[in-house]
């Protein structure tokens, strides 16, 4: 661990570092708008930005202290309005430290109403070895209201020769629609655990994640376009469940698993949000 990582560990020697922010959208007109931001601690959004015009309202989540160390607290709950439509990312990687013991955690609560749209677009988690992590996120779509989003996650830090031996990330991903559940997922990972080389676990892939579009209507049309998408570095599957598509990403490199899950998005938003994709600016800085 480098210098400034150390430092923001002493920074916390009293205790976690808890951050929260909520946001809300609305539809103004033509025009989706940033309509509420409360923040407390280091969680903050910057200005509402409009690369595509009025329609569609950007915001970049920040997190000032780069990383998330042990008895760390973030939550982000962001509410669209009806007809709004909103897109989040991130300006880098998300960095989660060894841990001495202490549980980080990250909760994400998305709610979007009727013929509204969330893009959840983040750039990836990068967990550390011996970091102890959990991260919930929940997405309740509300009559038509339409989902796209990915999640990658990076064990270890492939370009230290980092693995992922000691520690342990739990994960839970859930897409309710109208209240109900149409997906669920729950993991845990140990590290050094045998299901990190098991062929039905990650088979010694250090990088994972899962693309994911939840709709009214997702038609056949949808699924054969995202199954012809090539994923380059990895290996890839794309499936689909009553009002979800999901894609999946193992292999051994973040920017690998980013490029396919952003060809999907540029395949799949066209369909379900009448947009083309746009890659966010913040990614190439």
């Amino acid at each position: 661990m480098n210098d400034a990582a150390e430092g923001v560990l002493a920074a916390r020697a009293g205790g976690g570092w808890q951050g929260e922010l909520a946001l809300a959208y609305e539809r103004n007109g033509g025009r989706s708008v940033l309509s509420r931001r409360a923040h407390r601690g280091p969680l903050v959004v910057q200005k509402a930005l409009y690369p595509e015009g009025d329609a569609v309202c950007q915001s970049i989540i920040v997190h000032p202290p780069a990383g998330i160390a042990g008895g760390d607290r973030l939550a982000l709950e962001v509410a669209v309005g009806v007809g709004a439509r909103a897109q989040l990312t991130t300006p880098g990687a998300a960095k989660w430290y060894r841990s001495a013991g202490a549980t980080a955690k990250q909760s994400l609560a998305f709610s979007v109403a009727a013929e509204a749209t969330l893009e959840w677009l983040p750039q990836e988690t990068i967990v550390f070895d011996g970091a102890i992590a959990t991260l919930e996120t929940r997405v309740d779509l509300h009559h038509d209201a339409r989902f796209m989003g990915w999640d990658i996650t990076c064990l270890g830090r492939r370009l230290a020769g980092e693995t992922f031996r000691q520690g342990d990330l739990r994960q839970e991903i859930v897409i309710a629609r109208d209240g109900r559940r149409q997906w669920t997922e729950r993991a845990l990972l140990a590290g050094g655990a045998a299901l990190l080389q098991a062929p039905v676990g990650l088979d010694g892939a250090s990088v994972f994640g899962t693309f994911f579009a939840a709709a009214p209507l997702v038609s056949d049309d949808l699924v054969l376009a995202c199954r012809e998408v090539i994923c380059e570095n990895g290996e890839s599957g794309v499936t689909r469940l009553p009002g979800v598509l999901l894609a999946r990403y193992r292999g051994t490199a973040s920017e690998s698993a980013r490029s396919y899950f952003s060809a999907l998005w540029a395949c799949t938003r066209p369909i379900l949000a009448g947009r083309e994709a746009l890659t966010p600016r913040i990614w190439n800085t």
